[in-house]
């Protein structure tokens, strides 16, 4: 449920944050003395159109900002840091106006600040200086509202490890991501095809400003990544050798200090490896202190496999003799499937019933091209076709992406989803091209228009618009059911109509009338819950123990 990740997210966030305060490493600083530290000069075109140089940040139509930035690592953090100011700015009050909401005790806040001094104590030795120094070009712009907190370099700093950490220290899944590949004779062309859904939801304002980012380094590999404000981590990207990478998250033990953030390694994979090969090195090179599946796809090997690491071991996996390949949120390498954590993953989490939907869906469709890509990762049904309801986390499409993503390695083409989730038009870029026009102007949008994949037409339905009154409905059941309020038949009604197929509405509303002791409406709702698709075997257990009670208060 999205409550539940975004709960997660936030704990991680504010330990990081409380963890900046007092470690020791907050007075750390990259050496930055070899570069050039002007600040830039950045000239506002319009509301949507930011130059500096041969810099530059425009929104296109469909609502996504192109960034292109180049130089050397500080040149390139102070660029993004720059052109992308106000967006930055923003993107840290829509994090920090959550904390109070999650841990709003400052004695628990203390609590955390003195476990994490400890726990992150050496967090800023496992991050390249490359990355760290870009990351405190970047930092020079975020806001000073904050500085009470930590300095602007190790808040940010940090922020990079807000999932890693959060992911250790609660050993749970920060997000139910699902990617696939294609090649052979499973691919339209016999090229290499890949897609992915980056179901990241912290809320909707969260998501508002994706940037789409074009990246020149001075050493290393050209690439592309769609990010966030401040984040130059990777977790969805190709660079202008074809290879590809995106994340998902995964189970393991858990270690005793944090490490290398898996976003900092995916983006080094991203700018210096050229291959799988190369790729597999650089990973080995890194020590992490969460579970993750890489997919790396590459336009020299055509063909997909997956990196999985975790805080001891690493593996990597491919399907032998096969030309697709699946990822969802647990590992399927020798080396780590039999571990407990990842079995419980399996037989608990809806991370299996994904993985098999898109097997279903792959059977369906025997050669994939970018718009079944699309379809597949905009697919809310589940197993045959039954209806989850929409907002369920068995869904491929659970209502909730950050973004969807689909790349073509060996032409260089990409497509990113516009808001929202990965139900807007699938806008495609050519790495190929972009690369080379910026040679001629730094305020042409990048997009191969011609290419582009129309959005989903569920946003025209009627479904889609009682989904989105759901959402607002959903908040305020939550809100009264925490503050004991009376909640209207006619308001329970309405709220299940509004999304009938989904077992939550019936499971809250089973939970007002037992807080309300009207345990024959509160039986009725959690057994009506029982006959649609619950998202995970915790929350049908909570559910089972609820109708156990009151039988016993039945009798």
């Amino acid at each position: 449920m999205k409550s539940r990740i975004n709960l997660f997210f936030f704990v991680g966030f504010l330990l990081v944050l409380a963890s900046c305060g007092t470690s020791k490493s907050m007075h750390h600083l990259p050496e930055t003395s070899q570069y050039n530290a002007a600040k830039p000069i950045v000239t506002k075109q319009s509301d949507s159109i930011f130059v500096s140089g041969k810099n530059s940040l425009l929104k296109n139509k469909q609502g996504l900002w192109e960034l292109y930035v180049e130089g050397d690592p500080l040149e390139i953090g102070l660029n993004t840091g720059a052109l992308s100011d106000s967006l930055l700015k923003n993107q840290e009050h829509i994090f920090f106006s959550k904390i109070k909401d999650i841990v709003p005790s400052k004695f628990q806040q203390r609590l955390l600040r003195n476990f994490l001094k400890w726990y992150n104590r050496k967090l800023y030795l496992n991050v390249p200086e490359e990355y760290q120094t870009e990351i405190f070009g970047v930092s020079q712009y975020t806001s000073h509202d904050f500085d009470n907190i930590a300095p602007q370099f190790q808040r940010s700093l940090y922020l990079h490890a807000a999932h890693d950490i959060g992911h250790a220290l609660q050993d749970l899944a920060l997000v139910g991501c699902s990617s696939f590949a294609a090649w052979g004779e499973k691919s339209e062309d016999g090229n290499l095809i890949l897609g992915r859904n980056f179901d990241f939801y912290v809320n909707d304002a969260f998501a508002e400003n994706k940037i789409v980012a074009f990246i020149n380094p001075k050493e290393g590999q050209q690439f592309m990544m769609v990010t966030w404000p401040g984040m130059v981590g990777a977790v969805s990207g190709m660079n202008a050798q074809g290879l590809t990478v995106t994340i998902n998250a995964s189970k393991s033990k858990i270690p005793l200090i944090a490490k290398t953030p898996i976003s900092i390694l995916t983006r080094e994979i991203l700018q210096h490896a050229k291959n799988i090969e190369e790729a597999i090195a650089i990973a080995k090179k890194r020590e992490v202190f969460v579970s993750e599946s890489i997919m790396v796809g590459s336009a020299q090997d055509n063909k997909a496999i997956l990196i999985e690491v975790s805080p001891k071991k690493m593996d990597v996996y491919e399907v032998p003799n096969s030309d697709q390949l699946f990822c969802s949120n647990h590992f399927q390498g020798e080396d780590l499937k039999n571990e407990k954590r990842n079995q419980l993953q399996i037989a608990n989490s809806h991370s299996e019933y994904r993985f098999e939907r898109m097997q279903e869906l792959f059977a369906e469709n025997p050669k994939i091209n970018p718009k079944i890509a699309s379809e597949i990762l905009r697919n809310k049904d589940g197993l045959k076709n039954i209806p989850l309801g929409y907002g369920n986390e068995k869904a491929l499409n659970q209502l909730m992406a950050h973004h969807g993503i689909i790349f073509k390695p060996k032409e260089k083409l990409v497509w990113v989803s516009a808001n929202p989730y990965q139900l807007g038009e699938f806008v495609c870029y050519n790495l190929d091209s972009i690369f080379k026009e910026r040679k001629r102007s730094p305020i042409v949008s990048f997009q191969q228009k011609n290419l582009d994949i129309p959005k989903d037409p569920f946003l025209e339905t009627i479904q889609y618009k009682k989904y989105q009154k759901f959402r607002t409905e959903d908040d305020k059941i939550d809100l009264y059911l925490k503050n004991k309020e009376v909640i209207s038949a006619e308001f329970i009604q309405q709220y299940q109509s509004l999304n009938p197929d989904y077992w939550v509405v019936y499971y809250k509303a089973g939970l007002y009338f037992y807080q309300k002791k009207e345990y024959k409406l509160s039986q009725a709702n959690f057994e009506k819950a029982l006959t649609k698709e619950i998202t995970t075997v915790p929350d049908k257990t909570v559910i089972e123990k609820y109708l156990k009670k009151i039988k016993r208060k039945l009798q």
